[in-house]
């Protein structure tokens, strides 16, 4: 077998690992550009910590349909029974850094990507299914206590106590915490859950409203405060451990996967807000609904890459799965989209474990580290090239009541009259300026296809006849004719 060659990041072959020096006690040459690279880059090798959920760990599985659901959502990686999808789930803490012990009284981050053909959704939630504040303003609040005193450096009670007593909503989220769940034995051990409220839409339009519970068919299982403290001080990592040694062995951890159902009309009527993530539904009266069995069968070959460059937000929804009126979702929707722009850069769903498994066809382009696999297609939209990707309709998420306000994407263009002040405007220039402006119009527009010559000309037209006339007449259009051949074509006469 060949030896594989070490070469610099440019692929350059290097032939030792000494420095390069004027003479052999030196000093160091410019020109050692191999080790200036080593140098330049160790010192560039850390990216910024998640500011929240900093510490974790991450292993690749699978999604397997168990039970028909399709009554509830369209999305077509719930379509039928036995349908397997890969996932990616990073566990973590919460309020440590990337140094805290894995085995410390904390709530469990539960991330999880779905890599569909139809592009990635990622459920972000916790090992508990309520949260601590339920208004946005409050959470980036609430976090600087779980950190450190400003003054001290040192995690500080009275900080995280003084905002629980001015925090009542707070208390559901904190006996969680402080009961015997408030420590999981390991990863494979806790159950994991959506936490917010979400929306389903199936395939004839209909909308619910769902929570997401992933329940450990390897049983719960905690620490007691003694047994947490002597595990930290034997093995910081023990919960990276033992997930990563379980996989290892064959020993695949999963659990069920279920959801609670709402309607519309059962939210109207509730007694208290069914949005509010702060509060439960009762399974009594809304009880789990079997859908499929998660599995993690893959370690992640590369910690850093893989586990580190992970990046969930919850705004990566797919069809048939969506937001709610939850404001702490509402306002996840962006804040955890900004923290990876700022985290891992503009293209860091290129990163490969980020990257969808289905083609991704868009307009977002550029930026640092770009793939640049779009070649020289169109940069814009709307554009009339007939291989551009193009929206739709069927994908459109129906509307919805919030309150006496409906929700929907209102068509912008209807009803507004987009060429009476436009023609206003030209009838005040004397002749001269008109057929200064219709030469400059022509100039450029002249040098666009002709179709596109022959949409603009309907709009001058519509403005003003004499208008589409005069610039017709420069571009060598016959008028008449463009006029019938407009209203005629659909596509071109569409203002």
């Amino acid at each position: 077998m060949t030896t594989p060659r070490l070469t610099t990041a440019n692929g350059a072959p290097i032939s030792n690992q000494q420095a390069l020096t004027a003479g052999p006690r030196g000093p160091l040459l410019m020109q050692d550009v191999a080790l200036l690279e080593q140098m330049q880059h160790f010192n560039r090798e850390r990216i910024p910590e998640r500011v929240v959920h900093a510490k974790g760990s991450g292993a690749y599985g699978t999604f397997t349909v168990t039970h028909d659901v399709t009554r509830y959502t369209r999305a077509d990686f719930l379509n039928r029974v036995g349908k397997k999808t890969e996932v990616f789930l990073r566990f973590s803490t919460v309020a440590g850094e990337r140094g805290a012990a894995d085995a410390e009284r904390d709530v469990r981050g539960f991330a999880l990507k779905f890599y569909t053909q139809e592009g990635n959704w990622d459920l972000v939630g916790n090992n508990t299914p309520v949260f601590f504040v339920r208004d946005p303003y409050k959470f980036q609040n609430f976090i600087h206590t779980q950190k450190r005193h400003p003054g001290t450096n040192l995690r500080d009670m009275d900080m995280q106590w003084d905002f629980w007593s001015l925090c009542p909503e707070a208390l559901h989220q904190v006996t969680i915490l402080m009961s015997d769940r408030g420590i999981p034995a390991s990863y494979r051990h806790l159950n994991g859950y959506g936490s917010h409220t979400y929306s389903m839409v199936n395939a004839s339009g209909e909308r619910v409203w769902v929570k997401f519970h992933f329940k450990t068919l390897q049983g719960i299982k905690n620490l007691s405060d003694d047994e947490s403290a002597g595990l930290i001080g034997r093995d910081r990592e023990s919960h990276q451990r033992d997930l990563h040694g379980a996989i290892a062995r064959g020993e695949f951890p999963k659990w069920r996967a279920c959801i609670q159902v709402m309607t519309q009309a059962q939210a109207g009527a509730f007694r208290w807000n069914p949005f509010d993530l702060t509060k439960v539904w009762p399974h009594k009266d809304f009880p789990l609904i079997d859908v499929g069995t998660l599995e993690l069968n893959r370690n992640p070959e590369n910690y850093f890459a893989e586990v580190e460059q992970a990046a969930f937000k919850p705004s990566a929804l797919v069809p048939g799965i969506g937001p709610s009126p939850d404001k702490m979702l509402q306002a996840r929707l962006m804040s955890y989209a900004d923290t990876h722009l700022h985290r891992l850069g503009a293209n860091h769903h290129q990163v490969p474990v980020n990257k969808p498994r289905c083609p991704v066809m868009n307009y977002i382009r550029d930026g640092a580290l770009a793939e640049g696999s779009y070649g020289s297609s169109p940069n814009y939209w709307p554009n009339s090239h007939a291989s551009a990707p193009k929206p739709d309709a069927s994908f459109a998420d129906p509307a919805w009541a919030l309150g006496q306000t409906i929700v929907d994407r209102f068509d912008s263009t209807v009803d507004h009259d987009d060429y009476t002040q436009a023609g206003n405007l030209y009838r005040m220039f004397d002749d001269g300026h008109k057929q200064r402006v219709a030469s400059r119009i022509a100039g450029g527009l002249g040098q666009a296809r002709k179709e596109v010559q022959l949409r603009m000309l309907c709009h001058f037209f519509r403005a003003d006849p004499d208008y589409g006339a005069r610039i017709a007449k420069i571009l060598g259009i016959d008028a008449t004719a463009t006029l019938n051949e407009l209203k005629a074509h659909p596509a071109v006469s569409a203002g």
